[in-house]
């Protein structure tokens, strides 16, 4: 008699790449978020109180891995920014135009400029929307390999209900019917000698 097997459902995995995906796309939307902030907010604290002084450049962009600086002086000190949106044609010891706040000297933007560095609010806008949608599709593909994870164990734990269920009913089924089996020659065999004896009987008489 054979025993009911428990189907194994072996389910595909979902390659980590999907995972770092979602956490990498979450990180870069969150950090060109802080970005944007920070250069809206130094936008807003220049345009509250601003000082207008005079910079030199000191340095031209030479690469994708180098900036721009342009030296300035307040308050008798000398400070440095970088990055800035310089006018187009500048040349190293150039004299430019800058505004800074009057509260946080390091906020500072070219004259006519809205933005400190409008190349990183340029970036926070194209990079975080598709970050976003990385993100979102990442974690709608992650939801539903667990949904159907989680069917397909319910559909193989209802199959095996269902096998043990008609495994319980054929072994019933087979245990009486080898019961009748051992029993019918024994009943048979009981008739047989009372039809003797009834016969025996006759002839002594």
């Amino acid at each position: 008699m054979r025993s009911a097997t428990v189907p194994r459902f072996r389910s595909a995995r979902l390659g980590r790449g999907w995972y770092l995906a979602a956490v990498l796309s979450a990180v870069l939307a969150v950090g060109m978020c802080l970005l944007g902030w920070r250069q809206a907010d130094q936008a807003e604290r220049i345009a509250a109180h601003p000082v207008r002084t005079e910079g030199t450049v000191t340095q031209l962009p030479a690469g994708s891995a180098t900036y721009s600086t342009v030296s300035y002086e307040v308050d008798g000190r000398q400070r440095t920014a970088a990055d800035l949106w310089l006018p187009e044609g500048a040349k190293v010891g150039d004299r430019i135009c800058l505004e800074h706040a009057a509260d946080d000297l390091s906020a500072v933007r070219v004259c006519g400029k809205r933005y400190p560095q409008p190349a990183g609010v340029g970036l926070a806008r194209i990079s975080v929307p598709v970050a976003l949608l990385l993100f979102a599709g990442c974690v709608v593909r992650i939801w539903r390999h667990r949904r159907a994870v989680q069917s397909a164990g319910q559909y193989v734990r209802l199959r095996t209900r269902g096998r043990g269920r008609s495994g319980r009913i054929s072994t019933t089924v087979a245990f009486a019917t080898e019961a009748l089996g051992e029993g019918m020659p024994s009943i048979t065999h009981g008739k047989r000698s009372r039809r003797r004896r009834r016969g025996g009987r006759r002839a002594l008489r």
